[in-house]
């Protein structure tokens, strides 16, 4: 048979019996596959690993750092300089380049992944049957055809087909986020059976939580589920960030601005009979003036802080411009298990014939009382209630371990360990009881049964025995209810009360299971008959305390967050209600399988899927599907998630957040962004810390470019009126690498408005200067243009300066009236002197380290000389205060006016 033919014959293999399946596979199961024909199998099929990506090499990591339209007109500007012979100023500008790329280049390669996760998943063994005999193999030389033996704890390495299980229960929940272990069993299912309900599969990547059983594999590497997984992985398409859209979309501005200017400028002076070559470098100094050199570095470095101040709060940042994109997140669409959850069961409720009982306390906790819901003061701890804690701490196969009084470690499923924490809750210690009752005999839990007994001496002629199991199950066992008047007949009318009430909670999205017991003097007496049903206990994998509070948060905040699970529908809705997700109990909810063919919907259907907040049963392409319904309403969607199955939609999403405890290493490595505390607020830190940097950097953008737009205006209008050139373009370009970039870096080093997280989302296509902006920018520059143009007429004219002198003049009132141009940058509606401009100490030492360098370059002959500045003397220096001050104070007026932002 080759290999296409078998394919085709293993297609649907859960919907095939185990013969079939064996036959298929032409293997004999007692001897299993031998030496040549696993050979000739691994030519045939491959080894059984997952497809790697290739990892990003230092040369790409380095070459990414120059793909900027900034850097490359920077580059433009460099070139032009060394043509005309400009070496000073060429350098300098290859200086800005390179500075930037070290900064992202070191940032990035610290953040490259150092391992591929998903081959990760195959460096394990197997047992197999192989001639005859047990053999434990490498996981990668396993072949279709192999039988595959099973026990609690192995990780399962390939998807086998099950032909034997004894009481086998496989923890699927990083596969298909089911949150409990799968019962498995063997008979053949329907064909559109989905991922998470395929009892007799065992797949690739999920552990056995308990028993044995056996297995003929049916696909390995990417043939898999894990590898469908892998491939999906692969193929979503990474999403440009919305930072680096808006900063490619200013440096096109950026450019149509550059070469306008220029050629006016050059025509026009040339036009008027000026010198050509006076007009080319008066042109190349607007190309300088209107290029905000600092601004890569700047972004660089705020994003490269933000992405710091990340890592103090537990949350790695794989990608710079990942850090400001939570910022602009509208929709967050989270998993449930492990992350709106404890992945932890609790019993929360217990239903006897007397009355209902509510327990609090979580996970672990072994603290919390158990309230009856009746008004009634005098029910405690009635028989019944204490009868029904003590068959769950009996029958049960859970172990905990003790340190300090806390529980240390714990053994076994989490039902059975919740059933145990509620008997601490009670006081019903299980080795005090195992003392009084020593357990004589037990019954595991089968899965035709679909019970478990343990029996247990109470006296030398008693023995108690403690049944539990699906309520349907003790319901079919049970002869009579225990109530505080004795035994009732378990008749018609009571079986369909507590059916109802099993169902009543089952709808609450709770796991229900049935509690019995009966006395006997034979020990060896059928477990399951004549049992007196004791009651119902509900459990609930409890929301994570801080939840609730987190996603409150995004609300407030504007942010939309939505469940994507595949666990059952009613439980999900129940988990959302319970973390404030929806406002009502009974919120509606959608299955995964409705997300098909979402690019046909009608619009109105459209739109219900776009307000619905609860996707239950949501498979690996669903939540693709459901992303791309999101982001197709031009939403900027965040993805949390902590299981393999959550890999492909971290990807694809504009930013994934993954889960650093809880989370597998395969959506760890698909992720954007990890939490290491697995602490949902975290996420609303993030989104937080993302809105401050962009918020930073529009403000460092706002103030680069009204420095910026003041030297193109002096330029301009000097060339215009035949005025001698204000500004060189060496001391342009000084100011742009120096005193801007310092205040400029320190806007981008503040921690934010408090008022950012009651503001909705940004609009995803809003960018980063707005109409207002621009208008703000034109007016702080035209400020700033006239108080030097002002200054230097002043100079030359009334004071009678030389040429050099009232240049410098003009120089400075230039370079402080930019340094006091920070102050504008404050809020509207916040104080003039208590802003976060004026609470942050990175500007006023960045002020004054700009004002110590502004000395330097005055009193220090050498680079006096380079840059053509001499000592402005006191009379010059009066001029340069009084210049450089009152756009500042202009500027403060129009900004309480709310005239500039």
């Amino acid at each position: 048979m080759n290999q296409s033919e078998r394919k085709s014959s293993l297609e649907k293999p859960w919907a095939s019996s185990q013969e079939s399946v064996i036959q298929a596979l032409e293997i004999d199961v007692e001897e299993g596959l031998s030496s040549e024909a696993v050979q000739e199998r691994q030519k045939q099929f491959g080894k059984n690993q997952l497809q790697t990506e290739k990892e990003k090499s230092i040369l790409e990591i380095a070459i990414n750092q120059f793909k900027s339209l900034i850097i490359l007109l920077l580059a433009v500007s460099a070139v032009i300089s060394f043509v005309f012979g400009d070496f000073v100023e060429g350098m300098a500008i290859v200086v800005v380049i390179l500075i930037n790329a070290l900064i992202g280049f070191f940032t990035e390669l610290q953040a490259v992944r150092s391992m591929e996760a998903l081959r990760e998943l195959t460096k394990v063994t197997a047992k197999v049957r192989r001639e005859g005999e047990i053999k434990e193999v490498n996981a990668k030389e396993l072949v279709p055809g192999d039988i595959l033996l099973l026990n609690g704890g192995d990780i399962i390495t390939a998807d086998a087909r099950l032909i034997q299980a004894s009481k086998l229960r496989i923890n699927e929940a990083s596969l298909t986020g089911e949150s409990l272990p799968v019962d498995k069993q063997l008979e053949p299912l329907p064909e559109d059976t989905p991922l998470a309900e395929r009892k007799n599969m065992a797949f690739k990547g999920t552990a056995v939580a308990r028993g044995s059983g056996e297995g003929v594999v049916v696909d390995t590497g990417m043939d898999t589920e894990l590898g469908n997984i892998s491939s999906l992985v692969q193929e979503a398409e990474e999403e440009v960030t919305p930072l680096e859209k808006r900063l490619d979309a200013l440096g096109r501005k950026l450019i149509y601005v550059t070469l306008g200017l220029a050629a006016i400028v050059a025509i026009s002076g040339w036009a008027f009979g000026r010198d050509l070559r006076l007009m080319v470098e008066t042109a190349i100094a607007l190309a300088v003036a209107s290029i905000p050199e600092g601004l890569p570095i700047v972004a660089t470095i705020a994003l490269a802080r933000g992405m710091q101040r990340m890592a103090e709060k537990k949350a790695l940042i794989n990608k710079l411009s990942s850090v400001e994109t939570l910022g602009a997140t509208s929709v967050i669409i989270t998993d449930k298990t492990g992350t709106l959850t404890e992945n932890q069961m609790t019993v929360t409720d217990i239903v006897l014939e007397e009355g209902h009982v509510k327990v609090e306390g979580e996970g672990l906790d072994m603290k919390g009382d158990l309230n009856w819901r009746e008004n009634s003061s005098d029910k405690k701890m009635t028989e019944s209630l204490e009868t029904l804690i003590k068959a769950g701490v009996l029958c049960n196969d859970a172990t905990l371990t003790f340190k300090d009084d806390e529980i240390n470690q714990t053994i076994g499923e989490p039902m059975e360990i919740a059933l145990k924490v509620l008997g601490r809750k009670a006081d019903l210690e299980e080795d005090s009881l195992r003392d009084e009752m020593p357990e004589v005999r037990k019954i595991a839990f089968e899965q035709g049964t679909k019970m478990m007994a343990t029996i247990h001496e109470q006296d030398s002629h008693e023995y108690f025995f403690a049944v539990k199991g699906s309520p349907e199950a003790v319901f079919g066992s049970a002869t009579k209810v225990a109530s505080p008047d004795g035994d009732q007949t378990f008749d018609d009318d009571l079986q369909e009360k507590w059916s109802q009430t099993s169902k009543s909670l089952a709808d609450r999205g709770l796991r229900v299971i049935g509690i019995a017991m009966k006395t006997s003097d034979e020990k060896e007496s059928n477990p399951y008959q004549d049992l007196s049903l004791l009651g119902l206990v509900g459990l609930m994998d409890p929301p994570r305390e801080e939840v609730r509070s987190a996603v409150k948060r995004c609300k407030d905040a504007g942010i939309r967050v939505i469940m994507a699970t595949g666990d059952h529908g009613e439980t999900a809705k129940e988990i959302a209600y319970a973390v404030n997700l929806v406002d009502n109990e009974d919120a509606p909810y959608l299955l995964g399988r409705d997300l098909k063919e979402i690019d046909t919907l009608s619009d109105k259907k459209r739109q219900q899927y776009l307000e619905t907040q609860i996707f239950a049963r949501v498979d690996p392409e669903q939540k693709l599907d459901l992303i791309k319904l999101h982001q197709d309403e031009k939403e900027i969607v965040a993805m949390t998630g902590d299981g393999v199955n959550d890999a492909p939609a971290l990807k694809k999403a504009d930013i994934g957040v993954a889960m650093g405890k809880r989370g597998t290493q395969v959506a760890k490595e698909a992720a954007d962004m990890v939490l290491e505390d697995d602490f949902f607020g975290t996420i609303v830190a993030a989104v937080e810390q993302g809105r401050a940097i962009f918020n930073n950097i529009r403000k460092f953008v706002l103030y680069l470019l009204s420095c910026n737009i003041s030297e193109i205006m002096v330029v301009t209008l000097a060339s215009v009126i035949n005025m001698p050139l204000p500004i060189l373009p060496l001391q342009i370009l000084f100011l742009n690498l120096v005193t801007d970039v310092f205040p400029a870096l320190a806007l981008g080093m503040g921690e934010g408005d408090p008022r950012l997280m009651e503001e909705d989302p940004r609009d995803s296509e809003e960018p980063i200067m707005t109409r207002h902006h621009w208008i703000s920018m034109g007016v702080y520059g035209a400020l700033i243009t006239a108080a030097v143009l002002i200054g230097m007429s002043l100079a030359l004219n009334a004071l009678g300066f030389g040429r050099e002198r009232a240049t410098t003049i003009s120089f400075l009132i230039l370079a402080m009236a930019q340094l006091w141009h920070v102050f504008d940058m404050r809020e509207n509606g916040t104080s003039v002197f208590n802003n976060a401009v004026t609470r942050n100490k990175f500007v006023w030492f960045a002020v004054a380290l700009s004002l110590l360098i502004l000395l330097v370059a005055i009193y220090i002959p050498f680079i006096a000389n380079i840059l053509s500045l001499t000592d402005p003397g006191l009379r010059g220096w009066l001029v340069v205060l009084g210049g450089s001050f009152a756009p500042m104070i202009i500027s403060q007026i129009l900004k309480e006016m709310r005239l500039v932002v």
